[in-house]
């Protein structure tokens, strides 16, 4: 539906530029020989010899139109040389006319925010560089005015037939027009200049039509045509729009168009200044009513969008007469052909530009037999797109089967094997949407930590991440080894309880996990997983801060599924960066208790050779409690150095009761001294007959022998 939007108050200088039978111009640049000479383009099948697409102003001129076919063009102008598109899949491969294109577009986007509105016309905003050159370079100001400027139509000049290049010199150079002619004057000299560069570079002649609205500057640039261009002033809108039929106005070309000839009884634009906007809202709606009595007066208020590259790709393929398609084996087959062509360009579209394609819709044209009014009202069906032509091909052929069912009406009709229901596809298309721009570079979560290095994924990371089909947000499964486990696809469905239960075994309190000392290795496996899963959880983070791209694990049939996955994993990750916040905490406490527990005792080891520590009998020696590691152990490397290695038992000293100082473990910290102590008391041994020895043994002093 058109949409009103008001026209900004300050003026601007649009531009519309359109290509002359831009496809016949790229064949003839790859065959000179063709220049001068009728011509034509054909998308080539083998009914009546394909559709022409492009016609060259030689064959038009024999009476040639493009809405014929080959056979009929060449009865019309038998020295016509019919072209080729060339063919990929079975179906017209338009890649070297978008090339093309791109040259072009290179080109005006010099000079002003352009929009790519198709593969051979733009849409160009000057209002910046036309400002710049009246401040700087006023047309007045020139001494010599380029040839090419001079031969510009200017609408409502040299109605008496006087030498039209005298005539829009004076136009241009006037020192007493308004402002908006002004800045106008200064866009024809800049579209006049744009359209000789576009021609010495690439070879190709184009039209253009220069305006204050991208409505107006359309109109013009189709009014003189080939290698033209016209300019529409405020003055000569409204003789323009009296005598325009309704049709000719973009959007009211269809069912609306021939609505408001029929309702109104109008057939010029012009026709439509009789009536009240309250009128004309009263009949079509508040907004396009709005918009009608706007485009009467020739305001349209539509931006230049500021865009080089296109907002969808498609690839489609029509089947006429008896080429229509009845089978599912043959739908199936086309669209995996089509499916392999948008795969291509959207895998091209992201390594050169960087962008990603969130949307797989399909349309189709069909009918029922015997139903005349069934053509054309297939439904168009849409699913989250993913990366991968066999990805894709699958996806299309659930949607064509989905909307299949939905217009023979029943979903029970049975859509496999080759079997028909009396319906026949005439045109199959699919199309890739919603396509936005990735950062260039993906930074991890781990920079904003010190102990880490700061890292970044590349945008080939991205790319190889979308193309395996990776998963937005990656919960987090835990095991008593603190291990961070990144599902697959097959363990994206897990249920809500297993992230519960998870999360709560891995935030539980510090001492709620010496039980777990009693494993092998002891406390320096839990520390070293602990450490290990510090590094991963950031990992997992920083893959769940990256932009979310689409996944390669969803169904197209599962989107709603999905979104209550995507709910619960987004709460997920608030867990883990907590987790993570309370793991440094606790390492953080054990290093600073570790340090505090470790300065005396250090000055009592200071002397002591450790050949001193010699294996002793188990009566004679006491060797402290696991846990104990983390204020008494001395490891012969430091915690920093530990961290990220493998798990391993460091070299611990070994010591007598006897030998410790009481002196000394009153210098240790309150909490610490308690816990010594305990270890220093006599441990109760268990009720078995003993052998001359008492526990007091234990703290006698070594008698000699």
């Amino acid at each position: 539906m058109p949409v009103a939007r008001p026209e900004s108050s300050d003026a601007r200088i649009i531009a519309h530029v359109d290509m002359d039978c831009f496809y016949v111009q790229v064949e003839q640049r790859k065959q000179p020989s063709l220049r001068g000479q009728p011509t034509a383009v054909v998308q080539y099948n083998s009914w009546k010899g394909g559709a022409l697409i492009a016609v060259s102003y030689e064959a038009r001129k024999c009476g040639v139109k493009r809405s014929m076919r080959g056979d009929e063009a060449k009865k019309v102008c038998p020295q016509i040389h019919l072209v080729q598109v060339p063919v990929t899949r079975g179906k017209a491969d338009l890649n070297i006319y978008r090339s093309a294109g791109s040259e072009v577009v290179s080109i005006l986007s010099k000079k002003g925010r352009c929009e790519r509105a198709s593969i051979d016309e733009v849409y160009l905003d000057l209002t910046d560089a036309v400002e710049n050159m009246l401040c700087n370079t006023p047309p007045e100001s020139l001494e010599s005015i380029d040839e090419e400027a001079l031969k510009s139509h200017v609408l409502g000049l040299n109605k008496d037939g006087s030498d039209i290049e005298s005539g829009v010199r004076q136009w241009l150079i006037r020192r007493d027009a308004d402002h908006r002619d002004k800045l106008l004057a200064c866009g024809t000299l800049i579209v006049a200049e744009l359209r000789i560069q576009v021609l010495k570079e690439t070879g190709f002649t184009c039209s253009a039509g220069i305006a204050h609205n991208k409505m107006l500057a359309k109109l013009a640039s189709a009014m003189n045509k080939p290698a033209q261009q016209t300019v529409i002033p405020l003055s000569s809108v409204k003789e323009l729009l009296g005598s325009l039929p309704i049709k000719k106005i973009k959007q009211l070309g269809g069912k609306l168009g021939s609505s408001i000839e029929s309702d109104l009884g109008v057939n010029t634009v012009g026709d439509l200044l009789q009536f009240s906007e309250d009128k004309l809202q009263e009949r079509y709606g508040g907004n396009t009513g709005t918009w009608l009595w706007n485009i009467a007066r020739g305001i349209s208020g539509e931006e230049v969008e500021g865009r080089l590259l296109p907002k969808s790709h498609g690839s489609g393929k029509t089947f006429r007469g008896p080429q229509a398609l009845k089978t599912i084996a043959s739908v199936e087959h086309w669209l995996n052909q089509l499916c392999e062509d948008l795969s291509d360009r959207i895998c091209s579209d992201l390594d050169q530009n960087k962008r990603i394609a969130q949307t797989l819709t399909l349309h189709v044209s069909a009918y029922k037999s015997g139903d005349l009014d069934s053509y054309k009202k297939f439904p168009s069906k849409s699913c989250p797109l993913r990366y991968g032509a066999s990805k894709i091909q699958d996806d299309a052929l659930i949607l064509f089967q989905a909307g299949l069912r939905e217009y023979l009406g029943s979903f029970r009709v049975n859509t496999e094997g080759s079997q028909n229901k009396g319906w026949a596809v005439t045109s199959l298309a699919v199309s890739a949407s919603k396509i936005v721009a990735i950062p260039s570079g993906t930074c991890s979560i781990a920079k904003f930590f010190h102990t880490q290095d700061p890292s970044c994924s590349s945008a080939k990371q991205s790319h190889e991440q979308i193309m395996q089909g990776s998963v937005p947000l990656l919960p987090l499964t835990g095991s008593e080894s603190h291990s961070v486990v990144v599902p697959t696809e097959s363990q994206i469905g897990l249920p809500e309880t297993e992230y519960s239960i998870t999360m709560s075994s891995l935030n539980q309190p510090e001492e709620n996990l010496k039980t777990w000392e009693d494993q092998e290795n002891g406390p320096m496996k839990y520390s070293c997983n602990q450490d290990s899963l510090i590094q991963e959880a950031h990992n997992v983070l920083a893959e769940n801060k990256s932009p979310s791209l689409p996944s390669g694990s969803r169904s197209c049939l599962e989107l709603n599924q999905t979104e209550l996955k995507m709910e619960h994993s987004r709460t997920e990750e608030a867990k883990i960066g907590n987790l993570v916040s309370n793991l440094e905490r606790q390492q953080q406490k054990r290093k600073t208790s570790k340090d505090m527990g470790t300065s005396s005792i250090l000055r009592f080891f200071k002397g002591r050779n450790n050949s001193s520590s010699q294996t002793l009998e188990h009566g004679d020696t006491r060797i402290l409690p696991s846990s104990a590691t983390e204020s008494l152990v001395l490891e012969s490397v430091s915690m920093d150095n530990f961290l990220g290695q493998d798990s391993q038992r460091r070299e611990a000293w070994k010591y007598r009761n006897d030998e410790i100082d009481p002196s000394v473990i009153d210098e240790l910290p309150p909490e610490i001294q308690e816990e010594i102590r305990a270890w220093l008391r006599p441990l109760k041994r268990p009720s078995v007959p003993k052998h001359g020895s008492s526990i007091d043994h234990y703290f006698s002093p070594t008698k000699n022998t």
